[in-house]
């Protein structure tokens, strides 16, 4: 069996990884620090991710993005995983939600996004739904051709900074859960859209989450995307990949970590010997190593899965999610551990990756909501 990558999306990998090296890993510590990511920055790196040809990578190609599918998810965004959270959206992964752009959409909405003059998040959770979709409470009320949109929204990524919000609406509250919601295109600067916080964080400085209130919005017919209706399916659809994503972006970090741990225990010596040759620092570095090719392997299968087109998808992403995100925590702290003092401190990287991906264990669907459908396909299939 041939685990290798095709030479097109090696190809690819090669240009990303350079990319993150000379035009994003520059400015880490500086946005760290500050927790701030200068607007005009960010579109200079957009515009450079566009010349390189990988900005909307996630998006098919007829309807003109990268089409590289779920491989490309995957090695991109082990790639990006080299990079903090605020510099890898620089390459450009779009809300896959857009796919369900109606042609005239494609014109005004996803074309000017993936050509990186405009730029859009997705707004699902609320102060009682964040995996629990059924508890979302914004509605949406027609208004003769229009929509009314009421209700509020929190822990938003990107929410001050794009251009669009795609609003996750009830339209019908008496429908079954997959036919309740329906996907709203709202304007950053629509009437009656006011953000009301935006919150610190632990990590992921400088890419901000913010919450904000819907006091009947008002937005036009254009605005909807999907059916109506058929918002769950939307989403559903955008998080599938994004698990996917984020699961590569965790192994990405572990291949860094590694790669910074194991040349820190080949130079660095103590007590007359290397660290490389103390076997509790072996032992660290074989359990560091198992545990990355065992992600690698999870996400390379759920890719697969997407490539195909098969129904168990979803779990398979499920499962690389799970385990790559809790697994770059543990090689997060065994490299800190191998470095000592100097891996606590803010001049290495180690602690912001540590910090960083711990957020993955919740974002997009927690640890336990994965283990949860785990357990019910594991079930059902027993």
């Amino acid at each position: 069996m041939d685990l290798s990558l095709p030479l097109e999306f090696k190809h690819i990998q090669e240009s990303v990884r350079q990319f993150v090296s000379r035009e994003l890993a520059p400015f880490e510590q500086q946005i760290d620090a500050a927790d701030e990511l200068d607007p005009a920055l960010m579109q200079e790196l957009r515009r450079r991710a566009v010349e390189l040809g990988v900005y909307g990578f996630n998006i098919p190609s007829e309807l003109g993005g990268g089409g590289l599918g779920p491989l490309g998810e995957v090695v991109i965004g082990q790639e990006t995983g080299r990079t903090s959270m605020p510099l890898a959206e620089a390459i450009g992964r779009i809300p896959y939600a857009l796919t369900r752009c109606s042609p005239e959409q494609v014109d005004w909405l996803l074309k000017p996004i993936l050509q990186a003059h405009k730029t859009a998040c997705i707004a699902l959770t609320e102060s009682e739904a964040g995996s629990d979709l059924g508890g979302i409470r914004t509605r949406a009320v027609r208004d003769g051709d229009s929509w009314q949109l009421t209700g509020s929204k929190q822990f938003i990524s990107n929410a001050e900074t794009s251009d669009y919000i795609l609003v996750l609406a009830v339209t019908d509250p008496t429908a079954p859960l997959r036919k309740r919601f329906t996907v709203f295109v709202v304007d950053r600067s629509t009437p009656g859209l006011v953000f009301t916080h935006r919150f610190r964080k632990m990590g992921w400085h400088g890419y901000h989450v913010s919450s904000f209130s819907l006091d009947d919005c008002q937005v036009g017919p254009e605005r909807v995307l999907g059916p109506v209706g058929g918002g769950f399916d939307t989403i559903m659809a955008s998080v599938n990949t994004t698990r996917l994503y984020i699961a590569a972006r965790c192994v990405g970090a572990a291949r860094y970590l590694q790669e910074l741990a194991t040349e820190h225990a080949k130079t660095r010596t103590t007590f007359g010997r290397r660290l490389a040759d103390h076997q509790a620092i072996q032992f660290m570095l074989a359990d560091m190593d198992v545990e990355i090719e065992a992600a690698q392997l999870l996400t390379l299968a759920a890719a697969a899965r997407g490539e195909e087109g098969t129904r168990d998808f979803r779990i398979t992403v499920s499962r690389a999610k799970l385990y790559a995100t809790e697994m770059v925590g543990r090689v997060a702290d065994t490299t800190l551990q191998i470095f000592g003092g100097a891996g606590y401190m803010s001049e290495l990287p180690i602690e912001r990756i540590y910090r960083d991906m711990r957020g993955y264990r919740i974002g997009e669907g927690s640890s336990e909501m994965q283990r949860l459908q785990i357990a019910r396909h594991a079930l059902a299939r027993g």
